[in-house]
């Protein structure tokens, strides 16, 4: 069941793919404009939408598996987690009725049908059942993640530049990295262990905890690839490695006599492949899909070398929307008219985590 697990868990707010229903947290604002009545089952009011006890809820069966045990100081901090997520993404869906942003039905159906992609209708079915949820909440879900996605384009991604001058400069302050000493192989990876990792890092929070989830796993990802995926989003999104998921799970320039020394599963992955070609390498349990970004023969590079400009540029262009991205969302949490109700009442209960804290907050 590790696909299904894929399409159930909401991303990491980094690239704000959150596809469930749900808001918020608390700050500052000068003139909250009237807010709906505060009851016991309002975690949370962002700009004067309420995010209910029912809201959280369903987050949550989305992101834990149902078989799981936990403590009620763990689905309390997971659920106060989730609405901390959650604040962005309906602040951006107010922001989006302000640009007047909307979703068209035919981009909202190809996002719920390549959600379930590979999976046969009745385990998607069954699925939905054991979480308590329904279709309607998976298009809902999958609506506001478009949107949100729509408002970071058109307010980030759409104003960032890189300019020529910028690519020269680089190149001149960088250009030792330019300069290849030998054959090598330009790679990424996406790792996938067998076993519960001390500490997930990629952005959807999925961990293959066995051998058969590994494989299930591998399994689904070189699929979502042939259907087209970015490996690059794939790798953020489900890699098990630490280091190199935030990064997409770029390598880098490895070597040809580094790879020959490598362990045979990966040296045969690489070596003689062509560049856009995934591979997976396999030992113990465990998988590494490898990508061959590029085949480079020893020598120095310049900007006119086919694809140097471009791979700068993108260089620039990530880190200048990376930047922008993080002063937009801190710039655009500050101002709203926030009010975290799950949080106040949790603080004013010292510690004592009440059950799910039934009594109506204060206002």
């Amino acid at each position: 069941m590790s696909q299904l697990r894929q399409i159930f868990r909401p991303c990491v707010f980094a690239f704000l793919t959150v596809i469930i229903l749900g808001a918020s947290s608390g700050c500052r604002s000068t003139s909250a404009p009237p807010g709906p009545p505060v009851t016991a089952d309002t975690w949370a009011v962002v700009e004067g939408h309420a995010i209910t006890r029912d809201d959280v809820d369903k987050a949550y069966r989305r992101t834990r598996e149902p078989s799981q045990t936990v403590s009620e100081e763990e689905t309390l901090t997971a659920k106060l987690a989730l609405l901390n997520d959650l604040i962005l993404q309906q602040i951006l869906l107010s922001k989006a009725g302000a640009l007047k942003l909307e979703v068209a039905q035919a981009d909202l159906d190809t996002a719920y049908n390549n959600a379930k992609k590979n999976i046969s209708d009745a385990a998607f079915e069954q699925e939905l059942t054991k979480r308590s949820l329904t279709a309607a909440d998976m298009r809902e879900g999958l609506r506001r993640e478009l949107l949100t996605q729509k408002v970071l384009e058109h307010e980030i991604g759409a104003k960032v530049a890189v300019t020529d001058p910028e690519i020269n400069a680089y190149f001149e302050a960088n250009r030792a990295q330019f300069n290849v000493p030998e054959e090598a192989y330009h790679i990424a990876q996406i790792v996938i262990t067998p076993v519960r990792e001390a500490q997930i890092t990629n952005q959807s929070g999925d961990d293959a905890t066995t051998p058969q989830a590994a494989v299930a796993k591998a399994r689904m990802l070189m699929e979502r690839l042939k259907a087209g995926a970015s490996f690059r989003d794939l790798a953020v999104g489900y890699s098990e490695d630490a280091e190199s998921s935030p990064r997409g799970g770029d390598l880098g320039l490895v070597g040809v006599t580094s790879l020959k020394n490598a362990p045979p599963q990966l040296r045969d992955a690489v070596l003689g492949k062509e560049p856009g070609s995934v591979n997976v390498a396999s030992a113990g349990g465990a998988y590494t899909l490898v990508l061959v970004v590029a085949h480079e023969q020893a020598g120095q590079r310049d900007l006119s070398t086919p694809g140097i400009k471009d791979r700068i540029s993108e260089t620039l262009r990530s880190r200048k929307e990376q930047l922008f991205r993080a002063a937009y969302l801190t710039a655009a949490r500050s101002d709203a008219n926030v009010t975290n109700y799950l949080a106040r009442r949790l603080v004013e209960s010292k510690g004592a985590t009440p059950a799910l804290l039934p009594s109506a907050p204060k206002k």
